[in-house]
């Protein structure tokens, strides 16, 4: 099946969550987009913190920077992730297992429990339980290695969605 033969009565909608939503998230949301944007997969991708300490924010500005040298476009304010993200989400992933231990904890059902993944469990080349490390207190280069852990893991997504026919996130 390709994309614009696709079931979906709605694009499939999906979060990326780390902690701030200033540097992995954001960058997760611009480059999973734009990747789907491009294969023409029907997809509208958020991004959110499971803290509040920088709402509002933009993005970092080493993240932003990372996207540019890729011609990826962010727009984007900092927000927290909330319950009306469980409904809103066919997918939620979270950048490592502290901050998917705060959306388990957040979820109410087992549909929310169902939605909640590591997003480098997508990357083919990694080990089940991998993270995305947070590279607020690092360098551009710390940048850089995060938007390629990125790129591995939307890609894995991506190519999981086009095999499966969308399966098991499928809304019709």
């Amino acid at each position: 099946m390709t994309a614009n033969s696709s079931p979906l009565i709605r694009p499939l909608a999906v979060c990326c969550v780390c902690l701030g939503n200033i540097c992995r998230s954001p960058m997760a949301e611009a480059i999973l987009q734009h990747l789907a944007d491009a294969r023409g997969i029907p997809m509208e991708v958020t991004s959110a913190g499971t803290a509040g300490w920088h709402i509002g924010r933009p993005a970092d500005p080493r993240t932003k920077a990372e996207l540019f040298a890729h011609h990826i476009e962010l727009r984007h304010r900092a927000r927290q992730f909330t319950s009306a993200d469980f409904v809103r989400a066919d997918l939620v992933l979270a950048m490592d297992t502290d901050n998917q231990s705060h959306l388990i904890a957040r979820a109410t059902t087992q549909a929310d429990l169902a939605k909640i993944h590591l997003i480098r469990d997508f990357d083919p080349r990694s080990v089940p339980g991998s993270e995305v490390p947070d590279p607020y207190y690092g360098d551009q280069g710390d940048f850089r290695e995060v938007f390629d852990l990125l790129t591995a893991a939307s890609e894995g997504l991506l190519a999981r969605i086009t095999s499966d026919g969308l399966s098991p996130w499928q809304t019709t």
